[in-house]
């Protein structure tokens, strides 16, 4: 069968001429022979199967860019690379519904009547940090106050200072007044003020090893916790005996973990399992996730730097957090499970209670 014309050839990709026309101009499917007369563009039918391939890629939103390379590849390699895009789709829409959320919650949400019966929620809570039995510095930074919870992981010959920088900007909020309405104006604002603080810390760092740190913060409204989270740091949540990670690692192993080319068994001994993709710090993502959650009488929250997750085995928390009721008591627990352990990190734990006041 001989070459096909432009026309032709679109109709059987199901692609336009002026798709074609403009995929060979930026590389992704270039003419076997182009007529040094008329100029027309002829492919070869074995090119339609490139073609469609295109095509499809081009429906599920990959840009030209991305789509010329893994038309490169060889069937199982280019696969890899879809299911890669297809992950970062998934993540950047769960950023997006999360946002959603947050914003429906607060502009959908009614205060209700003052109901005399109804019980008036307040938090209990406790932080305690250490450096572990290996490190010679403790670089992270463990707050807890009346509405502000926040834990902070820094690295970096600045880490400890960058930490406290990103908690100090935000512990405005344990007096300021914030109408309900704005609240995500008011953490947007706080936010910057936290990367700005970290930005001006590292700035006095070695350029070479950098400084950077990990934030995941929570601010108590009175009946909603508010979440600010980017970096591997984590909040837990003990609601009826049951434990649940509420927030999602931004480390390269989880992103590896998330696109399947990693499960969580070998995450575990990964060399980069540490590498993070997102935090705050010159040259990173500084995207943090928001999401609100309502609070529940008897909620236990817990926020903890790597230092504990990594090291201590998520039943030996949960059973730590449901046998120990005096917040206080239960940091001082978790410390000593994860120094057990070796403390090959620094470890910082908050805990708050929901309780009925």
């Amino acid at each position: 069968m001989g070459l096909m014309t432009i026309g032709a050839f679109a109709k059987a990709a199901r692609l336009s001429p002026k798709a074609l026309r403009l995929y060979d101009e930026l590389g992704v499917l270039t003419p076997k022979r182009v007529d040094t007369v008329t100029g027309y563009r002829l492919y070869a039918p074995e090119q339609l199967d490139q073609a469609r391939l295109v095509a499809w890629l081009r429906r599920l939103g990959m840009p030209l860019a991305r789509i010329q390379p893994v038309c490169a590849l060889d069937a199982g390699p280019a696969g890899q690379e879809i299911r890669a895009f297809w992950a970062q789709v998934e993540a950047d829409t769960a950023a997006r519904r999360d946002l959603a959320t947050f914003l429906i919650d607060h502009l959908s949400r009614k205060e209700p009547a003052m109901n005399p019966t109804a019980p008036s929620l307040g938090i209990r809570y406790a932080a305690l940090s250490d450096t572990g039995l290996v490190r010679e510095t403790n670089q992270d930074t463990a707050y807890a106050g009346s509405r502000l919870l926040a834990v902070a992981d820094g690295w970096g010959s600045q880490g400890a200072p960058a930490g406290a920088a990103a908690v100090e900007a935000f512990k405005h909020l344990e007096t300021d007044s914030i109408p309900a309405g704005p609240l995500l104006n008011v953490l947007e604002d706080v936010i910057e003020q936290a990367k700005q603080a970290v930005h001006d810390v590292a700035a006095t760092a070695s350029a070479a090893e950098g400084t950077g740190t990990t934030l995941t913060a929570m601010l108590w409204t009175g009946s909603q916790l508010a979440l600010v989270h980017i970096g591997d740091s984590r909040v837990y949540l003990l609601r009826g005996g049951e434990l649940f990670q509420i927030t999602h690692d931004h480390t390269m192993v989880q992103s590896m973990i998330d696109e399947g080319r990693l499960s969580p068994e070998e995450a575990a001994s990964h060399p980069q399992r540490s590498l993070l993709v997102r935090a705050l710090g010159p040259g990173t993502d500084t995207h943090p996730d928001l999401r609100l959650h309502d609070a529940q009488r008897d909620d236990r929250y817990l926020l903890c730097s790597d230092g504990l997750s990594t090291v201590v085995p998520t039943p030996e928390i949960q059973r730590a957090l449901s046998e120990t009721s005096d917040p206080d008591q239960a940091v001082r627990e978790l410390i000593t499970l994860a120094n057990a352990s070796g403390g090959p990190d620094n470890i910082s734990c908050v805990i708050a209670d929901v309780v009925e006041l």
